[in-house]
């Protein structure tokens, strides 16, 4: 009995959270973290400061949960394997970014964070990590080009994929991000993927809906 009880009291404490995190993530986008306030946040989630607080010890502590859980907004949607899912991967990250408020949110804090006193790469690795495992499953099953490192292209990619946002966003406001990183594997692929393979590899932009990313690839 003492478990069934508990179970609602651990659901409605999760379902706080969520709702305070993307409360947050909302705020955060909107105003950056100088400009967020605690009272809006907890305006948008309709809880109490002690809800908040109870969750969170401060709003720096809910910056970085925020910031570091944009691959939830993009994982979820994955369905293929090796090089296809790694650029499933950014082509879902690059149209979740103009429709997805936590990815969006999280991007923004991972930039400006030496503006709020944090220097926390836990974002970005964790980014690298899903590419390393994408790019380890592509070696394995004999799609990359000899000498190719799994960590270190997924190193590249991160900062390739963080400078083209940046770019984008300064120029149209993402508005074309898609269409970039289309551009940016036409022009990696054919140094990463074997020869046979970069040119089987599906780049169609329809791809960044998260429907699209069906498995393309063995």
């Amino acid at each position: 009995m003492g478990a069934e009880m508990a179970r609602p009291t651990q659901e409605r404490a999760l379902r706080t959270r969520e709702l305070i995190v993307l409360a947050a993530a909302e705020e955060f986008d909107r105003n950056g973290y100088a400009g967020a306030a605690i009272t809006k946040i907890l305006e948008r989630a309709g809880v109490t400061a002690g809800a908040l607080y109870f969750h969170f010890k401060s709003k720096q502590e809910l910056a970085l949960e925020v910031m570091n859980a944009q691959p939830q907004t993009v994982v979820p949607h994955l369905a293929s394997r090796g090089l296809q899912r790694l650029v499933d991967l950014t082509l879902i990250w690059s149209r979740q970014l103009r429709e997805d408020v936590l990815l969006r949110a999280g991007v923004r804090l991972a930039v400006e964070q030496g503006g709020f006193g944090v220097q926390n790469l836990n974002a970005y690795q964790n980014w690298q990590g899903i590419m390393t495992d994408c790019l380890q499953a592509a070696e394995e099953d004999g799609q990359l080009r000899p000498g190719v490192d799994p960590d270190r292209t997924a190193t590249f990619v991160v900062g390739a994929c963080t400078g083209v946002q940046l770019y984008a966003e300064l120029r149209n406001g993402r508005e074309d991000l898609t269409e970039q990183v289309v551009q940016m594997w036409q022009l990696l692929l054919p140094g990463v993927a074997v020869a046979d393979l970069a040119d089987s590899i599906d780049l169609n932009p329809e791809r960044g809906n998260s429907r699209g990313a069906q498995p393309a690839m063995g």
